[in-house]
């Protein structure tokens, strides 16, 4: 029998990485607490739960894929969630949250009887959906194994960076990187128009050369300098990343100005750009408009 796979969380990414896991031949089960984001699942094809419960009673491996730590640590702690139900269970968190939080509820959960990798992801809703995303893992080599059903369906690259947490560290810093790129490709194209030359020609040359990035090999040309704005990833999940790797620099003592600016930057961008906008729209604003 097919182990089944529980996935929590039904936007966007959840979503996408419920469809590839069934496609791959997986037994999936759904649930969210948004009613809308369930009817979209169920109109997927996914089977979906009736309750949290009812997906953890049936279902060993749960994935989530949840927006903060608060929601990471309602699953766990909350009612009927993971320590409430049955014992033995792996849950793979493919959110992104704090180190400190990943590490806490895996303790937690291990006493418990269950297991937990810190499991974030990177490539989106379109990876997800591709199954070729990127996974940086926190946890044990045994818990590993028996979660690579799940990586063998959605990643085309797995990193097991470390023990618990240690996937949650990489993923703040890949994030913090993002943040920063996007800020200087934006700069930097700018700057290639304003000297007369086409910044996709530009792009074209960069793209060859040693300042390359995953933002402007990907993102430039397909969401920024095609006014596209459709990655399927808010400014206001930036925002919140950005956030938990600047604190994450301070428990560190770190002094790290350059990150401080970035910080610095994603905070001044809500005064114009909202939430729900796409994140790369950063990078179409003038500096003197954050």
């Amino acid at each position: 029998m097919t182990e089944q796979v529980g996935v929590v969380g039904l936007g966007r990414m959840g979503l996408a990485m419920a469809t590839t896991l069934q496609r791959a031949g997986l037994e999936v089960q759904g649930f969210d607490i948004a009613a809308a984001a369930r009817d979209r699942a169920a109109a997927k094809g996914i089977e979906v739960a009736d309750n949290l419960a009812a997906l953890l009673a049936d279902c060993p491996i749960v994935l989530a894929s949840l927006p903060d730590d608060a929601a990471v640590t309602a699953l766990v702690e909350g009612p009927a969630g993971l320590l409430d139900g049955p014992a033995g269970r792996l849950l793979v968190d493919t959110s992104t949250v704090e180190p400190a939080t990943s590490r806490r509820l895996a303790g937690a959960l291990e006493a418990a009887g269950h297991a937990m990798l810190d499991a974030p992801v990177s490539g989106g809703p379109a990876g997800a959906e591709a199954g070729t995303l990127t996974v940086m893992v926190g946890g044990s080599e045994a818990d590993l194994a028996r979660g690579q059903p799940v990586f063998a369906a959605l990643a085309r690259t797995v990193v097991h960076v470390g023990p618990s947490g240690a996937g949650a560290v990489a993923k703040l810093v890949n994030n913090l990187l993002c943040a920063a790129h996007l800020l200087t490709n934006g700069e930097a194209m700018r700057l290639a128009e304003a000297a007369g030359v086409p910044a996709a020609r530009v792009l074209e040359a960069v793209n060859a050369a040693s300042g390359r990035s995953a933002v402007s090999e990907v993102n430039m040309p397909r969401w920024i300098l095609s006014g596209a704005f459709d990655s399927g990833f808010t400014m206001g999940l930036m925002r919140k990343d950005v956030r938990l790797a600047a604190k994450l620099i301070e428990a560190a003592g770190l002094e790290a100005p350059l990150s401080r600016e970035v910080t610095a930057r994603w905070a001044l961008s809500a005064e114009r750009l909202a939430d729900e906008a796409d994140f790369n729209q950063i990078a179409a604003l003038p500096a003197e408009e954050g």
